[in-house]
């Protein structure tokens, strides 16, 4: 069992930047792809990013593209999500989690072990 909790979520203006943080418990998250989602009010959860076991190898969605990064530490078994440039329609609550898939996981269904999730909100 892997318990995911994420940090860093605030009110931020538009134009600004957070990095969120998913830290693990219980096991070590280096087997597993990570991926970060988010949901916005009245809205279905979507992908955000994700990033192979190693990190080297990542995904970002086109609407973050260039302004997100996700990345991991394997040894402080903490996953990241850089945000610059934020817009107001990035505000949703943020979560983690991850995922025993060999590739690049992209939909929720491939996702075992969820964050509880971190709320960011951006003002104009």
């Amino acid at each position: 069992q892997v318990q995911l909790v994420e940090s860093g979520g605030g009110l931020v203006q538009a134009g600004g930047s957070l990095r969120l943080s998913c830290a693990a418990s219980g096991r070590t998250l280096s087997p597993y792809v990570m991926g970060w989602f988010r949901q916005a009010p009245g809205k279905v959860r979507e992908f955000v990013a994700a990033l192979s076991r190693s990190g080297g190898t990542t995904y970002h969605a086109d609407s973050v593209k260039g302004r997100f990064t996700i990345s991991r530490d394997n040894a402080e078994n903490t996953v990241y999500l850089q945000m610059n440039s934020l817009k107001p329609e990035d505000t949703a609550v943020y979560y983690c989690a991850a995922s025993t898939s060999v590739y690049i996981a992209r939909s929720i269904l491939d996702y075992t072990y969820w964050g509880q999730g971190t709320q960011v909100t951006v003002s104009s």
